[in-house]
C-alpha cells in the first residue's frame, strides 16, 4: 500500500477518491481533501457490506461552524466494464466530526473503484439560529465596503448623483460619472481623452450585455456590488471586464467560477476561458472533463461542442485526453 491509496483528488466542489485495491481490508480512511472551508475524509469499511462514510474535521474551537452540505455521491466501478452505482441526492445535511454521511452498498465491489463526491452547496450553520451562510456568500464585494468614502461612491452610481455619461445597454440606459470611469479602466480613459464620439455625445454603449448586467458591471466599478449580483452575471463581467481591461473584476471573476463547475455548465466555462485568456478556469475544466471523468456524464453535449467548437480548444482537450487518460 502506498500513499496514492489514501490520497483524494480534488477540482472545484468536485472529489474522487481511486481505490485500485481494497482487497481483503476492512476498513481504510483517506487523507483529508478540502472543499469550501473544511477538510473532509472519506471511509470505506467492509463487513458483509461495503459501507461508504463522509464526514468533516471540525476543531475543538469551531463547534459551532458545522457545514450543512447538499451533495451527490456515487461509486464507479472500473472492473469489468464501467458501471455506477449512485445514491440519491442528499440535501442539507448537518454533517459533524465522527457523526458524518453513511451509505451501506447492498452490492459487492471487487477491483478497482472510484468513489466520486459532488457537493452542490455547501453552507455555515448560523450559531444563533439565523439564516444559513452559503459557501462564499460573503464575497470578494464585502471588504472594506462600510467605509464611508466607498459608501459615498456607490450612492452616486445608486442615486444618480451629478451623473455626467449614459450607459446604453441592450435593454436600458444608466447614468454615470466619467472620471469614476475613467480611473478604473485605461479603455474609458482613452475614450474621454481624445476626440472619440462617446467624447462628444456623452453616450457609451454597451449593448452586448442587458441592463442587468451593465448595472452589476458598473457596481463593481463603484464598490458597491451585491454578491448575489456578481454570481448571477460572472460571464457577462467576464466579457466587460476583457472588453475595458478591468484586470481586478476578470481575476474575480475566474476565481469565482472555478469554484462551482459542474456537468452543466462546465463546457461553457471552458469555451469562455479560451476566448478570455483565462488559463486557471480552462485547466480547471479540462481536469473535470478528463482527469475526473466526468466527459462521460455530457457525452452528447461533447459531441455537439465538437462539432461547433473552437478547433484549437477541442484540439486541446482531446490531446489532454490522450495523455493523461489511462485506463479511467
Amino acid at each position: 500500500m502506498n500513499d496514492s491509496d489514501y490520497r483524494v483528488d480534488t477540482v472545484s466542489r468536485l472529489a474522487q477518491w481511486r481505490v485500485d485495491n481494497f482487497g481483503s481490508a476492512s476498513y481504510r480512511k483517506s487523507d483529508p481533501f478540502r472543499i469550501g472551508k473544511w477538510n473532509w475524509h472519506l471511509v470505506l469499511e467492509k463487513n458483509r457490506n461495503l459501507i461508504i462514510k463522509l464526514f468533516p474535521e471540525i476543531p475543538k474551537l469551531a463547534r459551532d461552524n458545522l457545514p450543512i452540505a447538499s451533495f451527490n455521491i456515487r461509486v464507479i466501478s472500473l472492473s469489468g466494464g464501467r458501471k455506477t452505482l449512485v445514491h440519491p441526492e442528499i440535501r442539507d445535511k448537518q454533517l459533524r466530526s465522527g457523526e458524518g454521511f453513511v451509505w451501506v452498498l447492498d452490492v459487492k465491489l471487487t477491483g478497482r473503484f472510484i468513489v466520486d463526491l459532488e457537493f452542490l452547496d455547501l453552507k455555515t450553520a448560523s450559531p444563533n439560529g439565523g439564516e444559513n451562510q452559503s459557501l462564499g456568500s460573503e464575497g470578494f464585494t464585502q471588504n472594506n465596503t462600510n467605509s464611508t468614502t466607498l459608501s459615498s461612491v456607490g450612492r452616486m452610481l445608486s442615486e444618480s448623483i451629478h451623473t455626467d455619461i449614459i450607459i446604453c445597454a441592450s435593454n436600458g440606459t444608466i447614468g454615470a460619472h466619467r472620471a469614476v470611469l475613467a480611473a478604473r479602466s485605461s479603455v474609458f480613459h482613452s475614450m474621454f481623452s481624445h476626440n472619440l464620439k462617446e467624447k462628444e455625445m456623452s453616450v457609451i454603449n454597451i449593448t452586448d450585455i442587458s441592463i442587468e448586467a451593465c448595472e452589476a458591471f458598473l457596481s463593481y466599478i463603484y464598490s458597491n456590488i451585491k454578491h448575489q449580483d456578481f454570481i448571477n452575471h460572472r460571464l457577462d463581467l467576464i466579457r466587460a471586464a476583457d472588453k475595458y481591461d478591468i484586470s481586478d473584476l476578470k481575476d474575480a471573476c475566474e476565481e469565482s467560477l472555478i469554484e462551482d463547475i459542474d456537468t452543466k455548465n462546465v463546457l461553457e466555462r471552458l469555451q469562455s476561458a479560451s476566448m478570455y485568456r483565462l488559463p486557471k478556469l480552462k485547466i480547471c475544466c479540462i481536469q473535470y472533463l478528463v482527469k475526473f471523468g466526468k466527459i462521460f456524464d455530457v457525452s452528447e453535449e461533447f459531441n455537439a461542442f465538437i462539432q461547433s467548437g473552437d478547433r484549437d480548444l477541442i484540439c486541446e482537450v482531446v490531446n489532454e485526453i490522450l495523455s493523461v487518460w489511462k485506463g479511467f
